[in-house]
């Protein structure tokens, strides 16, 4: 824009999102809010278990009883698991080891290579649909979908010359809006199926439930992917970048060195001599940043001759890795296999997806980077990775609160006595057919935002509203696909979710002002819309009585 152009007057959009901003950033630092959290539940509990709250957990002999922090239990709790509750912090577990061999990927020049090599030449206007497509499938990879996807997805942006930052927050998006459904079976479908299944004994014998499989929801998963494929897209493409570019949100780095929590920036790493990794021994030229506001329309897409080549060993050599799984993992006496010789829905080898992550990134980048020349002793390979946690620093200073706070609402079972009390207040209300559906999603959406883990949410509240429902006439599978909408779509604006703090640093290093309110501010639109169409998929399901799987059907007969 000139500078004599008239300035734009911003969208009510803008004004609404603005004012959540505004609101969301008043917040304190990440670190001071958890740190405030923790004690306000410390606080709770400790009223609460003076009161003797306890709750019945439909399935449980016995009461759970909240236990107080303040007490001498609760004490003996906090100073001894301390260290456990940050190291064991699942987030931890699955973000630094990706993040070292990201590190080598990145910083041998790997990614951005593939990524232009990729999607250099494919129309701008479809790759927000394309980072959406890849999103909304990407519980297939499981929780590592959170810390992968979005920065791949910058860097795609930034290789079209499109705003790095709308691929990153959209990737986030429709990862963490679409969680509980994909294009194809995954791991999510046979925990769930399992748990279901689990429950369905409470029902009636004179209920004749169709069994609930890992496909029971196949074909509303498939209709719902679809739909929320061409909304995320279309919300990238016509409100976030756009609402970026407004606001003049930076394209590049403004420092990669500060320290804040990322998976791949859009360059292919920082070199000692403070090139782009991989572009002086390629012959690549340098593509300076750009100053704030401006729009990156230099970056090239192009692939070097040597880049091609080494890409090609690197893709041989990821064909290979990706043969030898599958041999291993197929194989009868596989040791990844399940005591029962299974693969889903736990297993050795699910239980391996991080490993298998790292080997690939690390592979195929020492391979990559050894053919172009980034990588020629082992001491770059360690100063890859060291780059890549250093850029943890920040987060893993967040974590140590939000991994206390998290262990706390777990440990005081005041989680489980507010989702058990919610439920008995919606079965209460005595809604029946179509309202008590609507009004379970809303309660699951609400309770979400408190408990992230699906699977641990399904588990309390499958015991409740499968046979409650099944008396109303719904399949226990019908009920697990209604499940499914209010487990994702608030998934991305919760504060309690690791995974947003890990996308706030990943912000951070192109917007060092970025707070929670940014995020949230950025993140509503996703969460109202992906709310609205999945709900509005199962109402088309319910109200034309169609199949939501294989055999598997809306009401009982």
């Amino acid at each position: 824009m000139s500078a004599s152009a008239a300035p734009v007057r911003p969208k009510r959009l803008d004004r609404v999102l603005d004012r959540v901003e505004r609101i969301g950033n008043r917040l304190p630092d990440p670190l001071v809010l958890f740190a405030g959290l923790f004690l306000l539940t410390a606080v709770l509990t400790t009223v609460l278990g003076a009161l003797g709250a306890q709750v019945q957990v439909p399935g449980e002999d016995d009461p759970l009883q909240v236990r107080s922090f303040f007490s001498g239990e609760g004490l003996t709790w906090f100073t001894t698991t301390m260290g456990e509750n940050y190291i064991g912090f699942p987030p931890l577990v699955n973000v630094l080891p990706i993040v070292l061999a990201v590190g080598i990927a990145e910083g041998s020049g790997l990614l951005s290579a593939a990524i232009r090599g990729l999607f250099g030449s494919a129309p701008r206007w479809l790759l927000p649909y394309v980072v959406a497509f890849v999103g909304v499938n990407g519980n297939l990879m499981s929780d590592t979908s959170f810390v992968v996807i979005p920065p791949l997805a910058a860097l795609v942006f930034a290789a079209a010359g499109r705003h790095p930052v709308a691929g990153l927050i959209g990737g986030f998006a429709a990862v963490g809006a679409s969680f509980s459904t994909s294009m194809l079976p995954s791991p999510i479908d046979a925990n769930f199926a399992g748990i279901t299944s689990g429950v369905m004994g409470a029902l009636p014998d004179a209920l004749q439930a169709t069994p609930v499989t890992v496909v029971s929801n196949y074909w509303i998963n498939l209709a719902s992917s679809l739909v929320l494929v061409l909304a995320c897209g279309a919300l990238i493409d016509r409100v976030l970048e756009p609402r970026l570019e407004r606001a003049g949100v930076p394209r590049a780095i403004d420092d990669p060195d500060e320290g804040a929590p990322t998976g791949p920036s859009s360059g292919g790493g920082a070199e000692a001599d403070g090139s782009p990794g991989g572009t002086a021994a390629s012959g690549e030229k340098e593509r300076p940043k750009t100053r704030t506001g401006e729009r990156d329309e230099d970056v090239s897409s192009s692939v070097e001759p040597v880049e091609k080549r080494a890409l090609v060993w690197a893709g041989v050599t990821l064909a290979g890795l990706v043969a030898l799984i599958v041999a291993i993992a197929v194989i009868p006496f596989s040791p990844w296999r399940s005591d029962g010789g299974g693969l889903l829905p736990d297993s050795p080898f699910m239980g391996s997806i991080v490993f298998l992550i790292v080997v690939v990134f690390s592979a195929t980048g020492i391979v990559y980077g050894a053919r172009l020349g980034t990588i020629r002793t082992g001491g770059d390979v360690a100063r890859h990775m060291g780059q890549g946690l250093r850029s943890m620093t920040s987060f893993l200073v967040v974590a140590f609160a939000l991994a206390q706070f998290l262990a706390l609402f777990e440990w005081s079972g005041v989680g489980t006595y507010l989702a058990v009390h919610g439920a008995a207040w919606l079965e209460s209300a005595q809604l029946g057919g179509l309202p008590v559906i609507l009004a379970f999603v809303v309660l699951c959406a609400v309770a979400n935002l408190f408990i992230t883990s699906g699977t641990s949410m399904w588990g309390l509240m499958a015991v409740v509203f499968v046979p409650m429902l099944g008396l109303a006439g719904l399949e226990p599978a019908f009920v697990q696909a209604a499940f499914r909408i209010g487990d994702s779509s608030t998934q991305i604006i919760t504060p309690l979710s690791p995974y947003l703090i890990v996308l706030l640093g990943m912000v951070r290093r192109y917007e060092p002002g970025a707070g929670l309110g940014t995020l949230v501010a950025r993140l509503v639109p996703f969460t109202l819309v992906f709310f609205t169409v999945w709900a509005a998929v199962l109402l088309v399901f319910y109200g034309l009585d169609l199949p939501i799987g294989p055999a598997n059907g809306i009401h009982l007969e």
